[in-house]
């Protein structure tokens, strides 16, 4: 199996960019689930991390207690605003293995805050595109620099997955 090199500085701005993402929709399950701190935990770890805070097994469990979450979630919006959070903090535990499937921990996040900016307005491609535009305009050089050193996004995943292939081929562009 072919391996990337990563920096730990590397994946520290995955992680960043990962929260950011998911903290541009953040409100919008705050104000569904205002007593479910997990997807705020998540994005607050990730953030931490990304600013030289340790890769530990608290950010790991906000992680996995974000993807819970979103599980729990009442709305489809909630839902993919808690996935988006779960994937900011598992975005620091991204792996050095040449696999398309990892573009979805560099991206997934962008993708499903993405996909609640959709749906909180109707199910509104419209709105999706104008939030990956900024999601691309948003992307640290150092991210896209990691992210073409991995395939290409898979096929598959419904309309999340489409959202990533967008974003991957916006970013690789």
């Amino acid at each position: 199996m072919t391996e990337v090199d990563l920096t730990l500085d590397e994946i520290r701005a995955v992680a960043g960019y990962a929260a950011q993402c998911a903290l541009e929709v953040l409100p919008l399950v705050e104000d569904v689930e205002p007593d479910d701190a997990r997807p705020r935990d998540a994005v607050d770890a990730a953030l931490a991390f990304a600013a030289g805070g340790r890769r530990t097994n608290a950010l790991r469990a906000d992680a996995f207690a974000a993807l819970r979450a979103a599980k729990d979630a009442s709305t489809p919006v909630a839902e993919h605003v808690a996935r988006a959070a779960g994937h900011a903090a598992g975005a620091a535990y991204l792996h050095p293995l040449a696999r398309a499937t990892q573009v979805k921990h560099i991206l997934g996040s962008a993708a499903h805050a993405t996909r609640a900016a959709e749906l909180a307005a109707s199910d509104d491609h419209r709105v999706g595109a104008e939030h990956l535009d900024r999601s691309r305009e948003a992307a640290p050089a150092l991210v896209v620099d990691v992210l073409r050193r991995y395939p290409a996004a898979p096929d598959g995943g419904g309309r999340v997955g489409e959202l990533v292939r967008l974003l991957d081929g916006a970013l690789r562009a």
